[in-house]
């Protein structure tokens, strides 16, 4: 497990730094918001899902929806790492002579199974996925993560009620709640407490956790593969928007903003810090 933990975290640490190479090349890039999931998505990426990269659309595959698309800077230097692109690919990010890789995902690019733009969207495809899975009696699982803001949205509660009207169970959505929206804090904004009780309410299965911690995202993804149940499972996971870079951690104003130039060296040495804070 300590052999695992460890390269997950190292995983983690390559992902936060190429995600920081290219938002500070481009002047621009969410940061903050893919910061937040990073440990998320390597577990999911590199120790969860039935994916194969010299086979992209696997049928078998599992299916990972990233419903807070403007994050999905995080899964690129994953998908070029476990090969499903090439990573010089990446250098033309936001290129202003066109690019796949643009904030928002494309289905262009082998690996992504959802193209976002507008928040409240994801879990309804997802849920979607998974009612077709179902009906045809696959056994491949749906992950779906959302951020916490996205819950506004009636869509997603909209989509809830299907998921669970349909015993989705092979459905796990993934809530990544680091209490920022774009303007404020989400409890200043519009309180969204208790999250717990209200997926509950709508017939979910909730499993809470600390989201940077690798130790306990592993113990949970477990916990959704082997649970016997016919509800669709919830996972909140607590997280902090720009987790790794100190003055940007749980501040507010840095939704889709990269460290300006006097302040890069600033946003390395943190990333720094928090490597060796692992060790």
């Amino acid at each position: 497990m300590e052999e695992k933990i460890s390269y997950l975290r190292n995983k983690v640490n390559m992902s936060k730094h190429k995600v920081l190479d290219l938002c500070v090349k481009a002047g621009m890039g969410h940061v903050s918001s893919a910061y937040s999931c990073a440990e998320i998505l390597c577990v999911l990426y590199y120790s969860v899902m039935n994916i194969r990269p010299d086979e992209p659309d696997y049928e078998n595959r599992d299916r990972f929806i990233m419903s807070k698309n403007h994050a999905s800077i995080m899964q690129y230097p994953i998908l070029a790492d476990m090969g499903f692109i090439k990573p010089e690919e990446l250098d033309d990010f936001l290129s202003p002579e066109g690019s796949m890789f643009g904030s928002h995902s494309k289905l262009a690019i082998p690996g992504v199974d959802f193209a976002g733009g507008s928040l409240g969207l994801g879990i309804g495809v997802a849920a979607g996925i998974a009612y077709a899975a179902k009906s045809d009696k696959k056994d491949y699982k749906i992950y779906c993560l959302l951020g916490d803001g996205e819950l506004y949205e009636g869509s997603v509660w909209e989509s809830v009620m299907f998921a669970s009207h349909n015993n989705l169970s092979n459905l796990v959505a993934i809530v990544d709640r680091n209490k920022l929206a774009i303007t404020d804090y989400t409890e200043n904004m519009l309180r969204l407490e208790s999250i717990i009780e209200k997926w509950k309410a709508f017939g979910w299965e909730v499993i809470s956790c600390n989201g940077h911690d690798i130790r306990q995202l592993l113990d949970v993804f477990e916990r959704a593969e082997n649970r016997k149940s016919d509800t669709p499972l919830v996972i909140i996971a607590d997280t902090e928007k720009g987790k790794g870079i100190d003055f940007i951690e749980g501040k507010l104003n840095w939704h889709g903003a990269a460290p300006k130039k006097e302040q890069v060296e600033s946003a390395y040495n943190s990333l720094e810090k928090e490597v060796k804070s692992y060790e």
